[in-house]
């Protein structure tokens, strides 16, 4: 998602805190006052956004380590139309184990109230009620622990820090077989492996989609190889089965996206054991270099992302697939908007597609833009499938000539969704996250957030819709076990799978297009300096031993908006020139900057052996040309008041 920071040089008191109503509080209203002497983090976010499901969990330490002087507070600010409905809101704390207060705020009143500009955005505010920062963007832990400890002595020191409890009531727990199912595997014998993620394990069930046959995982969020009791997951996803013969030589038959555990986990079925077959756990920031397709096709890339398949990084892997045509496991890695391969027998882990910017744009693979990819799935002639949740689009990677390219088949931009049927070109989805081929080379889509499963014809380009009135489906299976093909669909917020027919007549739905509701930056035409602020934590400096530890990258949507000013070199200022043709559009800037720890030698230097730390955001600031707008535009990548 994309980031900002912003932050104020006076003063300034914290804003009231308005909207719909409260979660997690027991029933209690919050304001500010009740939560005065607390240091208080305003988490603006959604439910949608990967970075925003990445800070809740960088504040959980922070939460623990400070829970007698700080409180979190999110400000849920929906981007899409789903996410402002109260029920939704509401799975959505239960599944993502959110401990702290949230308020509902989906007309975005407090978020305009704090000048917020991209989600995340954290506000901090001190026990007096005054904003001390404004942070947006993920990877702001190792500041505000500086930052917190720094508060605590102030106002300790000033009789302004009161110890004790939060506001947070914790929600009465309720037991189901399943909670929040993410995806489905078919397995030999009728029966199917459904990743259950909100209990942080995997279970078999049987053909009936209700009867329990075993568990492989304790059920313990965490990290841990081993039995089938023991293992330990993090919020699994994506399930994909490897061929028999690869399977027997690399001694596991099912590769696991384990999302917040960063990795992938081999389950041998035989015995429910459970290995690491790739990922260090540590997540990725850093995006890959060009991808591409050997001539022969049996190689994703040659873009080799670490020496060894447990050395390298990856970022929130969503879902995975066995790509037939490519030799290898493929991955929606949701957290850096790209697709990656990995091959069981070799360990080699590639970039296959999308150069790690946010948005949708298409064209050679290495080059293409997604925004999450959180489905992917391999059809007859060998092409990948993908639902690429934040532009709400269909798109599909083809291999043709040792070229790999990527297609939209529907979808129009980072900020437009909606439900409408009919010619893809103005067909509509919303944050859709599962894929299947259907037996006649269509493609059904698990439409997540209209509660829909849609179908795509690419021999006449038109959407239609199968299914509709579904909680929340977050994947979709074609079932051939039977007499007849039925769709098998996942119903994450009824926490159950269900068989549905394929009608022979589909609907035609039109409830319209939509863009998100969110305020565009009036700017002129010509020249527009854009600079980018940033001041390292305390205890850091910039790393600039080989030169300048800053970089700037810049592109719009679309392209014809920029006339000049467009690409990546260093520093974080940059000139750029707007046309006047194009009426409004999105710019997209990627800030990046390096800072370690130290000085800490005689000479003022940072020493080898320092810890660094790597500082990077996106923004993609939805813009209006006006002849009056604004002919400067300055973002901190971060900044402490």
């Amino acid at each position: 998602m994309d980031s900002s920071t912003k932050t104020s040089p006076v003063r300034v008191r914290a804003s009231e805190l308005e909207g719909r109503g409260w979660l997690n509080t027991g029933g209690a209203q919050l304001d500010l006052e009740k939560l005065r002497g607390k240091i208080v983090i305003l988490d603006f976010w959604t439910f949608c956004c990967i970075n925003c499901l990445h800070v809740l969990d960088e504040l959980r330490p922070l939460e623990a380590q400070y829970k007698d002087v700080l409180v979190t507070v999110g400000v849920h600010s929906p981007k899409f139309e789903h996410e402002a409905d109260p029920v939704a809101l509401a799975a959505a704390v239960e599944r993502y184990d959110i401990t702290h207060p949230v308020l509902d705020d989906p007309e975005l009143l407090t978020w305009q109230a704090y000048s917020a500009r991209a989600w995340p955005t954290l506000v901090v505010v001190d026990p007096e009620g005054y904003i001390v920062a404004h942070l947006s963007g993920e990877g702001h832990a190792a500041g505000l622990e500086s930052l917190i400890p720094e508060i605590v002595a102030e106002h300790e020191a000033k009789g302004t820090l009161h110890r004790g409890d939060g506001p947070y009531v914790a929600p009465e727990p309720v037991v189901r077989d399943l909670r929040f199912p993410g995806k489905v595997l078919p397995l030999a014998g009728g029966t199917f492996l459904v990743s259950d993620t909100g209990h942080h394990r995997l279970v078999e069930m049987g053909s009936d989609l209700a009867t329990v046959v075993r568990t492989i995982g304790s059920g313990t969020k965490g990290f841990l190889d081993g039995s089938a009791a023991d293992a330990q997951f993090n919020e699994p996803q994506g399930l994909a089965l490897l061929p028999a013969e690869l399977a027997a030589e690399v001694g596991y038959d099912v590769v696991v996206a384990d999302s917040v555990n960063h990795r992938l986990r081999g389950v041998t079925l035989a015995t429910g054991q459970v290995r690491t077959v790739a990922g260090n756990g540590i997540q990725r920031l850093l995006e890959a270099g060009p991808a591409r397709v050997n001539e022969d096709g049996s190689s994703a890339s040659e873009t080799e992302l670490g020496n060894t398949p447990l050395d390298v990084s990856l970022s929130s892997p969503w879902d995975v697939a066995y790509s037939s045509a490519l030799g290898a496991v493929v991955i929606a890695m949701a957290g850096t908007h790209q697709i990656f391969g990995f091959d069981p027998a070799t360990g080699a882990t590639t970039v296959v597609a999308g150069n790690g910017l946010e948005g949708l744009l298409d064209g050679p693979a290495g080059q293409a833009w997604f925004a999450q990819p959180s489905g992917i799935t391999e059809d007859a002639k060998g092409n990948l499938w993908v639902a690429d949740s934040e532009t709400s689009a269909l798109r599909v990677l083809t291999f043709a000539d040792g070229v790999a390219t990527v297609e939209t088949a529907i979808g129009e931009g980072l900020f437009d969704f909606g439900f409408r049927d009919g010619d893809a070109a103005q067909a509509r989805l919303q944050h859709p996250l599962g894929v299947a081929v259907l037996p006649d080379g269509s493609v059904a889509i698990a439409d997540t957030y209209n509660g829909a499963v849609r179908r795509y014809d690419p021999a006449t380009k038109t959407v239609s819709t199968l299914a509709r009135g579904l909680a929340e489906p977050s994947d979709v299976l074609l079932d051939e076990s039977g007499e007849v093909p039925l769709l098998i669909v996942v119903e994450a917020n009824k926490h159950q799978l269900i068989r549905l027919p394929l009608p022979k007549n589909a609907l035609q739905v039109d409830e319209g297009a939509a863009q998100t509701q969110r305020p565009k930056t009036p700017v002129a035409p010509g020249e527009l300096a854009l600079t980018i602020n940033f001041a390292a934590p305390t205890g850091q400096k910039l790393d600039d031993r080989w030169g300048d530890p800053t970089q700037l990258k810049v592109s719009s949507t679309p392209p014809e908006l920029l006339i000049s000013g467009e690409g990546t070199s260093v520093g974080l200022q940059r000139t750029l020139v707007l046309s006047a043709d194009v009426p409004e559009g999105v710019l997209h800037f990627t800030a990046r900057a390096a800072a370690c720890d130290g000085p800490e030698d005689a000479n003022g230097e940072i020493p080898d052996h320092a810890a660094c730390h790597l500082y990077q955001q996106d923004w993609g600031i939805p813009v209006i040309l006006s002849a009056d707008g604004a002919s400067e535009l300055a973002l901190d990548l971060r900044g402490v008041q």
